[in-house]
């Protein structure tokens, strides 16, 4: 009894939380040129050490349209949504829209759409380029 025991507080205690930042809505306003997004995360955050740093909108060539920073972590509020832009597309110009922690980088899922057709979950693995995690704006920090 004391093997089982300890063999199950062995696997309890080995299993870390993976940790993710994850897009699990997309919502758009405004008009052509000037959109205004809201997104959902939920995110495995702890606090400042941990958290979602900023949620971005690539084009379907993978440059960054926008980058809304947040300021400070969400551990207790979770998932949250978070809202921003005047993002300069076209109704039908397709986009991704995806999460970043602080020091675990893009590590959830993204959401792929239109504004005209909506956003889903993307499916395929897309590779974006390396050097977009380092591109302005960048967070200066957590608050809490």
């Amino acid at each position: 009894m004391k093997k089982l025991f300890l063999l199950c507080l062995f696997f309890t205690l080995g299993q870390a939380e993976t940790i993710r930042a994850d897009v699990k809505a997309v919502s758009v306003d405004g008009s052509e040129g000037a959109y205004h997004f809201s997104v959902t995360l939920k995110s495995t955050e702890t606090g400042c050490a941990q958290y979602a740093n900023w949620w971005e909108i690539l084009n379907k060539k993978g440059a960054l349209l926008y980058r809304r920073i947040l300021i400070h972590s969400h551990p207790n509020t979770q998932p949250f949504t978070r809202s921003g832009g005047k993002v300069k597309i076209g109704k039908d110009d397709m986009v991704y829209v995806r999460a970043h922690m602080n020091k675990e980088g893009y590590v959830g899922d993204v959401f792929v759409g239109s504004v005209s057709k909506g956003f889903g979950r993307l499916k395929d693995p897309v590779t974006f380029k390396a050097n977009i995690e380092k591109q302005e704006p960048l967070p200066s920090g957590c608050l809490y």
